[in-house]
């Protein structure tokens, strides 16, 4: 049982982070695509900020997945989650988003928990 006790955490950071580093790569491969929905959205200076945030995504959840500085990735990533969560996906007459929303504070629970708890044992932070 103490192998799975150890190993869990480490699962728990492949599945927080992998929508992440999967949302960040295609906004640094082909952030001038996503800059339209950026400007819809009211976020200043969109094509630069898809470029900042895909890069935030994909360190922060490379961050995660393997164990470094997690805390500090997990925090941010918490705040990351409940600010877009707000920015993109309130909108009380669509269930759909607000799915979305619930979603993203789902996820802002598990890195609170990440910042509380550390990454566990397999990570880097831990050698």
């Amino acid at each position: 049982m103490d192998g799975v006790n150890k190993a869990t955490p480490l699962v728990a950071r492949i599945l927080m982070s992998a929508i992440f580093i999967m949302a960040g790569l295609p906004k640094l491969t082909a952030g001038a695509a996503m800059a339209p929905y950026f400007a819809q959205l009211g976020i200043p200076m969109p094509t630069v900020s898809v470029y900042l945030v895909g890069l935030f995504e994909v360190v922060a959840g490379l961050a995660v997945l393997v164990g470094f500085k997690a805390r500090i990735a997990a925090i941010l990533l918490a705040l990351f989650c409940v600010a877009s969560g707000f920015l993109a996906h309130f909108e009380p007459a669509n269930q759909a988003q607000m799915t979305s929303l619930l979603k993203n504070l789902a996820m802002a629970g598990g890195f609170l928990l990440l910042w509380l708890h550390g990454p566990g044992a397999y990570a880097i932070d831990k050698k």
